[in-house]
């Protein structure tokens, strides 16, 4: 819930900030730094809670703490990558795949009722999932809206 709140903080903020530096809204602008800082915010976390991310694979999946790091610096590469003009497109269409891609590890967190923080199984479970999947879907949305459409 924390990089929602990150997201919409920043991108409300970054609304207020253009409008009263260029006297015009940008949403498009406002956009991308709220998706640049939430995917900064959330490689963050990949770096600070990265062994309780790692239970997030299945236990069949190898090297779960180098893919843990390698997803913090695709969303860094990426909260970059959407700012350059002739990278932005393919950026964002990259996004959408690398967001799709993670749900299934954050379904299987939610399954086996994984704190990644503590990497305790004692998680919020299947509940986790309303909230979740309904984010995934607004970050596809967001990342369409502000980085390729």
């Amino acid at each position: 819930m924390k990089p929602l709140f990150v997201l919409i903080g920043v991108w409300l903020i970054s609304i207020l900030v253009i409008k009263l530096w260029k006297s015009e809204l940008d949403y498009k602008l406002s956009g991308k730094i709220a998706l640049s800082v939430m995917l900064l915010f959330t490689a963050l976390g990949h770096f600070i809670y990265a062994e309780g991310m790692s239970k997030m694979l299945p236990h069949f999946i190898p090297f779960s703490m180098q893919i843990i790091y390698a997803t913090a610096f695709i969303e860094i590469i990426a909260a970059i990558c959407i700012f350059i003009p002739p990278l932005r497109y393919i950026t964002g269409v990259l996004l959408v795949f690398f967001f799709l891609a993670v749900l299934p590890a954050n379904i299987f967190a939610a399954v086996t009722h994984l704190n990644y923080e503590t990497g305790k199984y004692d998680g919020p479970g299947v509940d986790y999932l309303w909230f979740r999947i309904p984010f995934q879907l607004l970050l596809i949305c967001w990342t369409y809206l502000s980085v390729i459409k």
